[in-house]
């Protein structure tokens, strides 16, 4: 991987992990005050390797980027360091799976769209148990998981037009 790809990586790491660490504390009182709207903010923790992947299209950034996306939270928010890097890891490793199986040819809406769906759906099991949401009436739980599904889709959205837009300013002119 050349420098320039590194840098770039780097690049977006810092803007998206900055990103991150105002997620991580929105998520506080979005918890308390609307917890079932917790899923839209989680989400955008896709956005680094979305970034990375729409941009750059080359093996390996999203999982680059998500890891210093995660640091770059982690310094704002040293207490929550295991749950980014955690979650940078989780999720890079899907959009880096989900394009493999593509073998980095296919750079499509669907693909990342694909990668937003499984993120959403790894994230809602375990933290839905940790939120005991089978306590929640019926609505809120559909809620609750339609925001996980939501979520990622949305925050993928914006991340795929910010790497298009990047790419289209002339940031990179081969990857």
């Amino acid at each position: 991987m050349s420098t320039r790809v590194l840098l770039i990586c780097a690049a977006v790491g810092v803007a998206t992990g900055l990103v991150s660490a105002g997620a991580g504390y929105l998520s506080i009182p979005v918890s308390a005050a609307a917890p079932v709207l917790y899923g839209l903010v989680l989400g955008s923790h896709v956005l680094p390797g979305i970034v990375a992947q729409s941009l750059l299209r080359t093996p390996g950034v999203a999982l680059i980027a998500h890891v210093l996306a995660a640091l770059i939270s982690s310094a704002f928010a040293p207490a929550w360091v295991l749950r980014y890097i955690g979650t940078a890891l989780l999720i890079g490793v899907v959009q880096e799976g989900i394009t493999a199986l593509g073998r980095y040819r296919y750079w499509g809406m669907g693909r990342f769209l694909v990668s937003a769906v499984i993120v959403g759906v790894l994230l809602a099991v375990p933290i839905g148990f940790a939120a005991d949401v089978d306590k929640f009436a019926p609505w809120a739980f559909v809620l609750y998981l339609a925001m996980f599904i939501v979520g990622p889709v949305v925050w993928t959205f914006i991340g795929v037009r910010v790497g298009v837009a990047l790419r289209r300013a002339g940031l990179v002119t081969r990857a």
